[in-house]
């Protein structure tokens, strides 16, 4: 039988945790190492919903994007979300071990992903740390059109975007927020960018550049290395029930 330690070895070779960015805190963050493991739970994040779900189905590990400790605990306490999440893994013996940005840039990982999903060929890489993607698209769709399209194939709930003037032909993607590359966009030559979590101002230096710049929020970005993320373990250890979680959505709505 598997232990989280082991899953944790399979993931670091999978994205080794040695390649996350010097603010990040990926890794095996809650839990004792030699639990054994029966039933995995796959989610974006690990929220208290999320948390409840992996009670309900057994797990004994969830394996999330996003950090459940990002800034130093202080304190673990029910008096706010934070503690309450980790109180719940604790309370369930729920161990958790959180890919974050060395699962941006694995091969594979999120960018992979997202432009896997937005149907680009020729993909390769946006920038020298390996952070984004870039890649083609064939029918040179207006910005407008494409929006539209990123929109349904990521099932997002609305998307923003500005409209640089050019047609879609050749595409920059960072899951996540990666609005200040809008500048490397440009630089690789390309015409449109998707990402997510873009700021004003980065709307305004994109049309002036002439860029297309399309922001379908970062749970749409992101969350298609979910399912990668579930295949990897499903076939690396055939014996665990690996789940997606169904309770986790995007957190917010465009009326």
């Amino acid at each position: 039988m598997a232990t989280v330690m082991d899953v944790y070895r399979f993931l670091d070779e999978k994205a080794p945790f040695n390649t996350q960015m010097s603010f990040d805190n990926a890794g095996f963050l809650v839990g004792r190492g030699d639990k054994e493991v029966r039933t995995i739970l796959v989610a974006l994040d690990i929220t208290g919903a999320v948390v409840e779900e992996a009670a309900q189905v057994g797990a004994e590990l969830i394996v999330s994007h996003h950090p459940v400790i990002f800034i130093p605990a202080r304190h673990v306490t029910d008096q706010d979300s934070a503690g309450r999440k980790l109180l719940a893994l604790l309370e369930h013996n729920i161990a958790a071990i959180c890919a974050h940005t060395n699962l941006d840039i694995a091969p594979g990982g999120v960018n992979d992903a997202l432009a896997q999903a937005l149907g680009l060929e020729q993909i390769g890489p946006f920038s020298e740390d390996g952070l984004g993607r870039t890649g083609v698209i064939s029918g040179a769709p207006s910005a407008e059109a494409f929006a539209a399209q990123v929109k349904e194939r990521l099932g997002a709930n609305g998307v923003r975007f500005v409209d640089g003037g050019r047609p879609v032909r050749k595409v920059a993607v960072g899951g996540g927020a990666c609005g200040d590359m809008v500048s490397t966009a440009v630089a690789c030559g390309c015409d449109t960018f998707v990402t997510s979590d873009v700021k004003y101002h980065e709307f305004q230096d994109a049309e002036a550049l002439g860029l297309n710049l399309i922001d379908a929020g970062h749970y749409p970005t992101e969350n298609v290395v979910c399912p990668v993320l579930a295949d990897w373990l499903q076939k690396g250890f055939p014996g665990l029930r690996v789940y997606l979680s169904y309770r986790h959505h995007e957190v917010f709505s465009y009326c």
